[in-house]
């Protein structure tokens, strides 16, 4: 498992007032832009704290929760119970390991830019969707570099809207929209957040039909 980057926030990462607020303001413009029912079986890649997915819960039957890091998820465990939906709670690096499941949609607060290869995990996110399923992906938009001010494992200073809309197109997936989503602020500068929507298409089944030719 790789260095856990969390370990010295996890205790206090919900303490940040500025930070839950922005949470709150992409999960509302999920809601607002994603369909979402008491069938559905979501991922949260990045789960963290799970600040994304108890607003999520109410709307959806089960969240598999996914994060890298020890710290965050033993913090998630902590409020499990108190969830509005079933939780599957997971510490794996998805970027190297493989899962066996399939989701309604996969949603992510704030990760792709910790992840090196956007255009490889666009791809595993298509095929661990089932056909008609929708992604919901908030994260920053390009910036100088300053918005962290220690090491995360950051890999990207953000994205261009164009670029990362592509990584998903390329990836399979239509429909790709990209919103504005939040401003994170912070004393040194304010952070456009974006989030990027987009499905797999349906599976469409092509009805045969048999004639009888006539002599």
């Amino acid at each position: 498992m790789s260095k856990d980057f969390f370990k010295q926030k996890a205790g206090i990462y919900e303490t940040d007032e500025k930070r839950v607020s922005n949470v709150d303001n992409i999960a509302n413009t999920v809601l607002e832009n994603v369909s979402l029912n008491q069938t559905m079986h979501l991922m949260d890649f990045g789960a963290g704290t799970g600040l994304l997915l108890e607003r999520i819960a109410p709307y959806v039957k089960k969240i598999t929760a996914i994060d890298i890091s020890k710290s965050m998820i033993e913090q998630l465990e902590k409020k499990q119970d108190s969830l509005e939906c079933e939780i599957d709670i997971r510490q794996i690096d998805l970027v190297t390991e493989n899962i066996s499941d399939s989701f309604d949609g996969i949603i992510s607060s704030m990760t792709m830019h910790h992840v090196d290869d956007i255009e490889a995990m666009f791809s595993k996110f298509y095929n661990l969707l089932e056909d008609g399923g929708v992604i919901a992906i908030a994260d920053l938009d390009e910036e100088d570099g300053s918005f962290h001010t220690e090491d995360t494992g950051v890999y990207h200073f953000g994205f261009k809207r164009d670029v990362i809309a592509n990584a998903a197109k390329q990836a399979g997936f239509q429909d790709v929209a990209v919103i504005d989503a939040s401003v994170m602020h912070k004393p040194y500068g304010d952070f456009p957040i974006f989030l990027l929507t987009a499905g797999k298409p349906p599976c469409i089944a092509l009805g045969i039909s048999l004639y009888r030719l006539s002599d």
